[in-house]
């Protein structure tokens, strides 16, 4: 992969393990290494405009890597927003994007708002409220916004779980804390096989049996801005893991000012940091503000890494004639 490609994964992954997010952090590299190596991923050309409306613009992102075309989107939907108020950019074909936490704090750096969301048009694991056949994916929506202290960083799944954790829990023969699942008879379930063919079990929605109506409105939403803005999506022939993508960069600055989104937003963040924990909670916390310490911490002492990671990595290392790094 080209060298500021390289660097861009890695910085997206690196930056998921740091917040926390190990499923999605150098959890994907084995992956992705397959993947470069089937040609399911490109790694020379650019994205294909297909629209471009100032404010707004669309791409053919051409299965290129995400990581690289997410930051790309962003620094063009940055400049935008600076000058419009707003910038968004559609991805339909890109490459898997990894975590989406990871971007968030670049444009909070910057006192700007960002909306990042992704649907995977070849993944079907999540069904609709009422269903038992799988149409969506997880479909993360993910925001951040700057505060006075710290930015507020949201990334949360459509659906009640995710594959990636499902996938780890059913490798380690173990099953999820509820009953987050549904058999292909519709019945609720905490045992990750009911997703393994020839099993045809499928993830609940966001709010699961009782109220998943919300998260399959929120998944309805994400195929919308993604899929239908972007124009490639379940309607298209299947292709391998991947994602059509929206980001939106927002300026605070082109609307009532700066001033006045940070007055509002910190009073917010402040009412609820001191909001009265209920029993067997802590402390409130705002959304990303563990990720965000764990960061801090984790960038002074190390990165601590899920137990599955370094034996995926092992085999391309040797392969590679890369040396495996030791603990600290």
């Amino acid at each position: 992969m080209p060298a500021d490609r390289a660097r861009d994964v890695a910085e997206i992954l690196v930056e998921a393990d740091l917040l926390g997010h190990d499923t999605h952090g150098l959890h994907l590299l084995a992956t992705y290494l397959q993947h470069i190596e089937a040609g399911h991923m490109k790694l020379e050309g650019e994205p294909i405009t297909l629209s471009d409306h100032g404010a707004v613009i669309a791409w053919n992102g051409q299965r290129l890597p995400g990581p690289w075309l997410v930051l790309r989107a962003m620094e063009i939907a940055t400049e935008r927003a600076k000058k419009y108020g707003s910038g968004t950019v559609t991805i339909g074909r890109s490459h898997h994007i990894a975590c989406l936490a990871a971007y968030l704090k670049r444009a909070t750096d910057q006192g700007l708002v960002m909306l990042l969301l992704t649907s995977a048009p070849a993944g079907a694991s999540v069904a609709p409220h009422g269903g038992t056949r799988a149409v969506f994916s997880p479909s993360p929506i993910a925001i951040g916004f700057p505060t006075g202290d710290a930015p507020v960083l949201v990334d949360v799944s459509t659906s009640i779980t995710t594959n990636m954790y499902t996938g780890r829990l059913r490798k380690e023969g173990k099953h999820l804390p509820h009953h987050w699942l549904i058999d292909e008879n519709g019945e609720a379930s905490d045992d990750p096989a009911v997703l393994l063919a020839p099993n045809k079990g499928t993830i609940l929605p966001l709010g699961g049996l009782d109220a998943g109506h919300k998260g399959y409105g929120l998944a309805l939403l994400v195929e919308a801005l993604t899929a239908g803005l972007a124009g490639h999506g379940r309607a298209d022939p299947r292709e391998p893991l991947g994602g059509s993508v929206f980001v939106q960069i927002l300026d605070p600055q082109a609307f009532a000012g700066g001033d006045a989104f940070r007055r509002q937003m910190d009073w917010v963040a402040q009412a609820c940091l001191d909001n009265p924990p209920r029993p067997g909670v802590d402390q409130v916390r705002l959304p990303g503000q563990k990720g965000l310490l764990r960061r801090e911490r984790q960038l002074r002492e190390g990165v601590a890494m899920e137990p599955s990671i370094l034996p995926a990595l092992a085999p391309w290392a040797e392969k590679f004639g890369v040396a495996v790094p030791a603990s600290v």
